[in-house]
Order: structure tokens, then C-alpha cells, then sequence
């Protein structure tokens, strides 16, 4: 009877996380046409990370494709037991001592939202080139907020960072901008604003049209007002898979 009562619960929670993408999805297409934009527009992260792959696998069986993880070790022990057309993002501060293991363990890595430095641009190049795969898309990740607690690269410092990754790592491709923004932000979300104004800059200096650079900002609790800003890549978890439980992550990830 426990144990029924447990897979009982489990399905209850798939079938709200499903429930909960619908939604999403709706407050998307919301968000976009609000700025002017259709919903193709916004590329939908569904961020799983804590998460078991029972429910990763429900919202799959939803039709959804594009998911995210934040811990190396949880991700290589997650991916291989899910389906190879998922388009997996690996979200935030990448430690270059695990660039190998995560391009090699996870094959249809789709995007790396986090590169912050060159040391590991220059390890995730290496690591591509060493198993021969596709160059793999990134995202500078740029410190918006100034918070020492957030990773990424100064504004002031983005170009460089950019024109390393672009023209010094053959086997990346910049993609875009990323941003996690402040957790206690304003009705004027100046990091955002900056977000935006790092692609405007970059795209002068490079002669890059601003289409071809990526803007990722945005997660559960902010996503409508990034892209109302420009978004084109919001990160959802917990508002599609319910509170974080971090008390199994793993000390190594």
C-alpha cells in the first residue's frame, strides 16, 4: 500500500509538471506578442536539475525537447538513460577540470550557457576537438548585477571574451549572451537593460547582426519581463517541476 501510495504521488506530480509547460508555453506566447514577437521566438529551457528522469522523461513524452542541467556529475549520470534527440543545455559556471567529461559523456550537448573566462573556453575547444564532434554553440555568461556571488564576465570585459571564444576557439560557436540577473529585481531590471546593451556593442565591434546573437535571461520568476525585453532563451525549473530538493546533490557536482 506504501508503495503505492508513493507511485500514486509520483504520477500526480509528472502529470502537473505537464500541465505546468502548457502554461509556460501560454504565458510565453503571452509575453512575446507583448514585444511585438511570436512565440518561435523564445527558446523554452526546461531546467531539470535535482530532478528525477522519470519526470524529465513525462515532459518528453510531452513533446518537449530542450532541457537544462546545472551539475556535471547529476547531468552524465542523467543523459544516457533519455532520449538522444534531446537538445541538453548546460546551464552557469562550468569548472574547466570537467569540460571533458561532460562533452564525451553527453553527445547531444546542444549548448554550453556559462563560458566566463577564456581558461575554459579554451578547455571545452580542446575537449570538442579531442572526441571529434560538431562545434558546440555557447553563450558568454556576463555578470549583469555585480553580485560577487554570480559567476560571469564583467560588461566591461565581454567583447574580449567574445572575440576569444569567436575567433580563438575553432571548435566553439558563439551563440549569444547569457544572464541570471538579480533575484530581487526591480519594475526596472537594469541587468537586463545591460544584457542587451552588451549585444548591441558587440554586435558594432564584430559587424554581427543582432539576430545572429542569442539573448538567454530570464528563469521562473522573471521570464515574461526578460522577454518582454528581448529574451530569446528563458530558463524554466521550478514553475514547470515543482521546489528544488538539494538535499541528494551530490558534494562533487
Amino acid at each position: 500500500m506504501i508503495y503505492l501510495n508513493c507511485t500514486m504521488a509520483a504520477q500526480a506530480v509528472e502529470g502537473a509538471a505537464v500541465t505546468a509547460l502548457r502554461t509556460v508555453f501560454q504565458r510565453v506566447r503571452q509575453a512575446a506578442e507583448r514585444s511585438g514577437r511570436v512565440a518561435d521566438d523564445v527558446r523554452v529551457v526546461a531546467v531539470s536539475k535535482t530532478k528525477p528522469v522519470s519526470l524529465i522523461r513525462q515532459v518528453y513524452d510531452a513533446g518537449h525537447r530542450c532541457f537544462g542541467e546545472n551539475y556535471v556529475q547529476e547531468f552524465i549520470e542523467k543523459a544516457p538513460q533519455l532520449p538522444q534527440d534531446i537538445d541538453w543545455h548546460f546551464i552557469g559556471h562550468l569548472q574547466s577540470n570537467k569540460a571533458k567529461s561532460l562533452i564525451a559523456a553527453v553527445p547531444n550537448l546542444s549548448m554550453v550557457q556559462g563560458v566566463d573566462n577564456e581558461k575554459i573556453a579554451n578547455h571545452l575547444d580542446r575537449a570538442v576537438s579531442s572526441i571529434g564532434r560538431k562545434p558546440l554553440p555557447v553563450m558568454v555568461q556576463v555578470n549583469t548585477s555585480g553580485e560577487i556571488s554570480k559567476s560571469g564576465i564583467e560588461p566591461s570585459h565581454c567583447i574580449e571574451l567574445v572575440k576569444h571564444v569567436k575567433f580563438g576557439c575553432p571548435n566553439l560557436v558563439f551563440s549569444g549572451l547569457m544572464t541570471i540577473g538579480m533575484p530581487d529585481y526591480t519594475s526596472t531590471p537594469e541587468n537586463f537593460k545591460t544584457l542587451s546593451r552588451c549585444r548591441v556593442e558587440i554586435c558594432r565591434e564584430l559587424g554581427m547582426p543582432e539576430n545572429q546573437c542569442e539573448l538567454s535571461m530570464g528563469m521562473s520568476g522573471d521570464f515574461e519581463l526578460a522577454i518582454e525585453m528581448g529574451s530569446t532563451n528563458v530558463r524554466i525549473g521550478s514553475t514547470i517541476f515543482g521546489p528544488r530538493d538539494y538535499s541528494k546533490k551530490q558534494q562533487q557536482q
